[in-house]
């Protein structure tokens, strides 16, 4: 059985890069209406810290199949990030 915790969307802490970046997305999303894909992969795209380091973001338009012999059990303390995969 393998067990899978997730951190909640926005708090990976141990992701330095991301760490650095998040404020200065922040900043570029200040004030303006997130109302489709393309403008939230447009603002992302545009993120630039002080020192230089810039965001690439793309849209994973790739279709993936599903598994259909994975047995996996999602708990019951927050279903939406914890899982397990369990033996068939």
């Amino acid at each position: 059985e393998i067990t899978a915790c997730h951190f909640p969307p926005g708090t990976s802490k141990w992701n330095k890069i991301e760490h650095r970046l998040f404020s200065f997305m922040s900043k570029n999303w200040r004030a303006q209406p997130l109302k489709d894909m393309a403008t939230v992969v447009n603002l992302i795209s545009n993120t630039k810290t002080e020192k230089g380091l810039k965001v690439r973001c793309v849209i994973d338009e790739n279709k993936y199949k599903k598994r259909k012999n994975i047995n996996i059990e999602t708990h019951n303390f927050h279903h939406e990030w914890n899982d397990s995969i369990k033996p068939i």
